[in-house]
């Protein structure tokens, strides 16, 4: 078998996972639209687990905003004002183009100020648990088109065509489940924060639903694109008008092939557990949400610390590889920004950490992270959620980016922007 041939084999497993569509599980999904679905949430408390997780979060985002960090300190002077180079003249014009074809109680939703706590309220799961902005789904065409004209205007071309896959693999899987009115290619919203969109002054905006969250911070010709969370279950659609869409294989296969390339002492080193879950954990390093995912949604102040070996004493062609897979996690960013990132990031080598979790034979499902003060990306091979494997599976994968000690939503940059509008000369 061909090494294509054995991927499309893999991914085409899912078909066998496909749940029973008679269970009341899924005839109550087939007959909600995305608000009746959360209030099965947060009125029912169905299921429990995610209601406990949901309160846990209304807990967490009442803690004043600090930051991820690897002890509890944050540490100042990382993020700097810069020229990255970005198009704002043409990211103002497409929002610009939203905010024109709105009633005036559009924009009292979807203008919100800039330092509005509701930029952490995003969330990976289906449940609509902030139902700010505009909901696409609900859109005239144009207006949708207006708001999708925005993330193109702001992502790289790789990156935009990055969300519509995400967007289209969520549609696959409503298809799948029929739960096409909560998930579908449009179940998303969008909000804006900053008093308008500027090219001088800062905004940004959050666009987020299942298994697609996107913060996007920018100031001037400089942008932040995180936290972000990308997921897809199944990574594959097999399908219909969009078969063959593929998504975060690339992340996988390259977090591999480093693993692989490494030592059987480094690998020892790397793995910080052999089983993805189990006894040898310690208690919530799993949850049913995350699995084990550290940085996810609400976690924005999250103390986790290094675990794993350390990137500077890896060879050239395994620095590469790191490299390589943060090129994927920064993909969304416009070319020159994830230029200027990566080279961020390679000066943090001495202090990146990569950590595993997992087999690492070619059929292993496996979790792995890349940390440093300037970055933390996550990869992990799920369960279940609509499909029905128990165990992770290659098929259902979730990844995420972070920018610790104050890094998210551009708020290491906020302080230091008066100096910018003063006329200081930017960081290029």
């Amino acid at each position: 078998m061909t090494s294509a041939a054995k991927q499309d084999s893999q991914h085409g497993e899912f078909r066998q996972y496909l749940p029973d569509l008679s269970s009341p599980r899924f005839t109550t999904l087939a007959q909600c639209d995305a608000y009746s679905h959360a209030r099965e949430l947060t009125e029912h408390h169905r299921p429990p687990w995610l209601y406990g997780l949901y309160t846990h979060w209304q807990k967490l985002l009442q803690e004043p905003f600090k930051g991820i960090t690897n002890d509890g300190n944050v540490r100042p002077g990382l993020f700097k004002i810069r020229d990255e180079g970005v198009p704002i003249e043409s990211i103002v014009a497409a929002a610009d183009a939203v905010l024109a074809q709105l009633s005036a109680e559009q924009r009292r939703r979807s203008l919100l100020h800039i330092d509005s706590p509701e930029w952490r309220t995003w969330s990976n799961p289906e449940f609509l648990l902030s139902a700010k902005g505009l909901r696409l789904e609900e859109l005239p065409p144009g207006l949708r088109d207006a708001v999708l004209g925005v993330l193109r205007a702001a992502l790289s071309p790789e990156g935009y065509e990055k969300a519509l896959a995400a967007m289209r693999v969520n549609h696959f899987l409503g298809e799948l489940v029929g739960g096409q009115k909560v998930m579908n290619q449009y179940s998303y919203n969008f909000v804006l924060f900053g008093a308008e969109p500027s090219t001088t002054r800062p905004w940004g905006f959050s666009f987020y639903g299942h298994h697609l969250c996107l913060s996007v911070f920018l100031c001037r010709t400089q942008i932040v694109v995180s936290p972000w969370f990308t997921g897809a279950e199944p990574n594959l659609i097999d399908d219909g008008p969009w078969r063959g869409t593929r998504i975060l294989d690339e992340e996988e296969r390259l977090g591999l092939r480093l693993m692989q390339s490494l030592t059987p002492e480094q690998q020892k080193r790397a793995q910080t557990y052999k089983q993805m879950k189990g006894p040898a954990m310690p208690k919530g390093r799993w949850n049913h949400d995350d699995q084990r995912h550290l940085c996810g949604a609400y976690r924005d102040n999250r103390v986790v610390p290094y675990e794993g070996i350390v990137v500077s004493g890896l060879g050239p062609e395994q620095q590469e590889l790191v490299t390589k897979i943060l090129e994927q996690y920064l993909l969304y960013l416009p070319r020159r920004a994830r230029e200027l990132r990566l080279r961020d990031c390679a000066e943090h080598f001495h202090e990146t950490y990569f950590s595993w979790i997992g087999g690492f034979g070619d059929a292993d499902p496996f979790y792995y992270r890349v940390q440093s003060p300037v970055v933390v990306a996550e990869f992990d091979h799920h369960s279940g959620v609509f499909l029905g494997n128990s165990e992770p599976a290659k098929f259902h994968i979730h990844t995420l980016l972070r920018m610790p000690n104050g890094g998210d939503y551009g708020y290491a940059l906020r302080g230091q922007i008066g100096g910018v509008e003063q006329g200081y000369v930017w960081e290029g």
